[in-house]
């Protein structure tokens, strides 16, 4: 799933291939494994309640980081920009797909149809000007009919729920992804900050809105999961792609639509006993091929 960052106020260095390689390892393999993770952390904490802590901590410890380090705090304009991409990406993006995952949509499912949400930055991006070409629009047709093929014959569960969060999340993600390069968001690592404080205090407004009640016994299980998506999967990974869209090019930066559902997968199959049905693996096929004409066209 992205965050992004507007004009830097200060003048940012040059990426360092070191770096942009362990951000794209990043991506693939730690966001693959989030959906898992999510699906264990979910037995002992509920959904907002789960993600609001984790943004909270995650983005506490990167802002008082960077305050440590000298880095400026944002001012009043480029909160408002870390609001409204935090919400956004965060809140119904990754909130979405906790509450789908909440309700009994495996973790592979989950990471497919986020991996649509280069389909929806097209749309968004041909709304702000860019218009598709040829490879793009064949894209964007095969890749919909695969959402559509997941929602109606594969192994989507958790009903009408669940299926309109994993259709709201990448599209929720890819608007806030577009929108945010033209937002006064703060320069480097601060931007993720700011999107992580504030999706994390809304999603714990909106947990204690739902009356969501903590298990009375956390697993460990749980525990540990939960501490794995705050430290990797929150201010590593997240950070990890705030870097990448600086520093590289966008068919780069989301180029892990191609590999998080196949990480997520495997994994789930692994350590969790999912299983999917021929129709998934079809919509899987249709939707990956259709990413991969998207970044065709856009090199």
């Amino acid at each position: 799933m992205t965050t992004a960052t507007a004009t830097p106020d200060v003048a940012e260095p040059a990426p360092h291939r070191g770096r942009l390689l362990f951000s794209l390892f990043s991506l693939y393999v730690i966001w693959g494994s989030t959906y898992l993770a999510m699906r264990f952390a979910l037995t002992g904490f509920p959904p907002f309640r789960m993600a609001g802590m984790r943004f909270l901590l995650a983005g506490g410890l990167l802002f008082a980081g960077l305050r440590l380090k000298g880095q400026p705090g944002p001012g009043l304009r480029q909160w408002g920009a870390g609001v409204v991409t935090g919400f956004l990406l965060l809140v119904l993006g990754n909130g979405g797909i906790a509450v789908a995952q909440n309700l009994g949509v495996p973790s592979g499912v989950a990471a497919l149809v986020v991996g649509s949400m280069p389909l929806w930055a097209a749309i968004f991006g041909a709304a702000f000007g860019q218009r598709p070409g040829r490879a793009e629009l064949a894209g964007l047709v095969l890749g919909f009919a695969g959402v559509a093929l997941l929602n109606l014959g594969g192994d989507m569960s958790g009903g009408g729920v669940a299926a309109l969060a994993v259709v709201v999340a990448p599209a929720a993600w890819a608007f806030g992804s577009v929108w945010s390069r033209r937002l006064p968001l703060p320069s480097g690592l601060m931007a993720p900050a700011t999107q992580m404080l504030s999706a994390g205090v809304m999603m714990m407004a909106l947990s204690f809105a739902l009356g969501e009640r903590m298990a009375d016994a956390v697993p460990p299980r749980a525990m540990v999961s939960f501490v794995y998506l705050v430290v990797f999967g929150s201010l590593v990974a997240f950070s990890a792609y705030g870097y990448l869209l600086k520093h590289a090019r966008p068919a780069l930066a989301t180029s892990y639509a191609y590999v998080n559902p196949a990480v997520a997968v495997l994994l789930g199959v692994v350590f969790a006993g999912e299983t999917l049905g021929p129709m998934t693996w079809g919509a899987m096929s249709a939707i990956l091929v259709a990413v991969m004409l998207l970044a065709r066209g856009k090199r």
